[in-house]
């Protein structure tokens, strides 16, 4: 089986990660936090975690010339990613994602998009064949082209929560959301007729087609520490056991499982798991 050939065009961040007993109320302050510092961005995290579940990647950015780029470059380096369209941009710092992680992995983050937001649709570069990964984390506009200019297969992770237009919807075979997107979006997630996946945290995983369930998953038991990275380990994981050609419910299956393990390990891309993890965990679990 050849690998699936993807192209996340996406955001890269450092993430500065406080952990502590429980996430701060409106106006409180909780001490007594662990610190650690980890490279992030919805884009990267889902092009790293599709590359060590074994597709070629290639990743579409823009980071700052600072200190921070090449922390934030350091695992996808490493790991094979094809760094050459990911640009830096003298004018604007790299991303940074402020993170509280709460003792049962609940989190809270902000985002300064810094060279995230630079990547605006002028300065998209051609992008190579394959199929396509977006989040939003980049411009609006900037998505719309990617998506737009696509051939191939296009998954859209609607994360975080925006207004988009009919065309971004209508072009994507595959979107996926959490249950607060889904309600955000409503029923025109499901009027433009390409399949729908709905993350349910610990419930597991639906995914739909016209609004008509047509899988259901539920994931393995884990100890979860740190949710941090699971949604894109699912996002990338879905994609590639579709693009691989899996039925719609061991796809599913697959991708609970991916994102479970995500949330077993602190960080984002620290956490995001090997093929061979997620297939043992399945294998264990069934």
């Amino acid at each position: 089986m050849s690998l699936p050939r993807i192209v996340v065009a996406g955001s890269i961040n450092l993430d500065f990660v406080a952990t502590a007993t429980h996430l701060p109320a409106p106006g409180e302050t909780v001490t007594g936090a662990r610190f650690a510092r980890h490279p992030g961005g919805k884009g990267a995290n889902q092009a790293l975690a599709a590359r060590r579940l074994g597709a070629e990647v290639a990743f579409v950015g823009r980071v700052g010339v600072d200190p921070f780029a090449g922390e934030a470059l350091a695992l996808l380096r490493a790991e094979g990613v094809d760094l050459s369209l990911c640009e830096a941009d003298p004018d604007a710092s790299t991303g940074v994602a402020l993170i509280s992680v709460a003792a049962t992995g609940e989190n809270q983050i902000v985002v300064a998009s810094g060279a995230n937001a630079a990547l605006t649709p002028n300065r998209l570069p051609p992008l190579p064949d394959g199929a396509r990964v977006c989040q939003l984390e980049l411009p609006l506009e900037t998505v719309v082209k990617a998506v737009g200019e696509a051939r191939g297969f296009v998954a859209v992770n609607l994360a975080p929560a925006a207004g988009v237009p009919e065309r971004l919807l209508a072009r994507a075979d595959l979107l996926i959301v959490n249950e607060v997107e889904a309600a955000f979006y409503g029923e025109g997630l499901h009027q433009a007729g390409g399949l729908v996946a709905t993350t349910l945290g610990a419930r597991g995983a639906r995914l739909t087609r016209g609004g008509v369930e047509i899988a259901a998953a539920i994931p393995p038991k884990v100890e979860a520490v740190d949710a941090t990275g699971a949604g894109d380990a699912f996002v990338a994981a879905l994609t590639v056991a579709l693009l691989e050609g899996r039925a719609p419910d061991a796809a599913l299956a697959f991708a609970c499982a991916a994102g479970a393990l995500a949330a077993t390990v602190p960080g984002a891309q620290s956490s995001l798991p090997t093929r061979a993890a997620v297939e043992a965990v399945l294998r264990t679990s069934s």
